[in-house]
């Protein structure tokens, strides 16, 4: 494949080193010096964009792909709220597109065993359900796009009508967020389930983020080739 990079920063550069051990060759890096290369007449030869930036780039950054008719891989989080718009605009444009708050396999693996979590716990009372992220202190959003996914999810089986963020709460109907950003930590995220009796964690730690640029390098050999909006799980089935 030849692929865009958009967003050179440190995730940047770990998806080039993932590219090209697996064959493929960069053919445009975009980052904030050269923001107006991102157009049609440069991606024409794309096969592939691959999208980590900052929550305020994110939007122009996908838009222009999706209508340049560029596959795009985003995975840059704290701007979920545009999302549907461009995934609506993906449709109408026939385009390509894939947004995940976290590539890591092991992250979407942790996901689901969340899922099937929180469908046994909406059988029992009495746990409080609560989430703890943390991440390096460069990280821009908090809480983290794989918290509040977690949580997404945890709320839809569970019968967990708020989220409260870096707020303790002893309320049963909760689900407290806590952001912690320390040193370089690439991220860990845990789930845990509390009684007065006993209490059950998921975690998921992070070592590197390579483990980040390897799913989102096969997120793009996944879509490269076809047309639609897909997510993370769409990789698993």
């Amino acid at each position: 494949m030849k692929v865009a990079i958009i967003g050179y920063g440190k995730m940047g550069h770990e998806i080039e080193h993932v590219l090209l051990d697996r064959g493929h060759s960069v053919a445009l890096i975009i980052d904030q010096d050269n923001v107006a290369d991102l157009n049609a007449a440069n991606l024409a030869d794309v096969d592939v964009a691959i999208e980590f930036t900052t929550p305020a780039t994110a939007y122009h950054n996908v838009r222009t792909c999706i209508e340049c008719g560029t596959p795009v891989v985003s995975g840059t989080t704290g701007w979920h709220e545009q999302l549907a718009e461009l995934q609506a605009l993906c449709r109408e444009k026939q385009s390509t597109m894939i947004w995940s708050s976290n590539y890591s396999l092991g992250v979407n693996i942790t996901f689901r065993l969340n899922r099937y979590l929180a469908e046994l716990m909406n059988r029992f009372e009495g746990y409080n359900v609560a989430i703890e992220e943390i991440h390096h202190t460069q990280k821009k959003d908090a809480p983290s796009g794989t918290a509040i996914s977690l949580a997404d999810d945890i709320i839809k089986r569970v019968e967990r009508k708020q989220c409260w963020v870096n707020e303790p709460t002893a309320e049963a109907d909760a689900i407290a967020i806590t952001s912690l950003r320390e040193g370089t930590v690439p991220g860990t995220h845990t789930v845990t389930y509390l009684s007065d009796d006993d209490k059950i964690e998921v975690k998921h730690t992070l070592f590197s983020r390579r483990a980040l640029a390897l799913g989102a390098v096969v997120a793009a050999e996944f879509i490269a080739p076809k047309k639609g909006v897909f997510t993370i799980d769409d990789l698993f089935e």
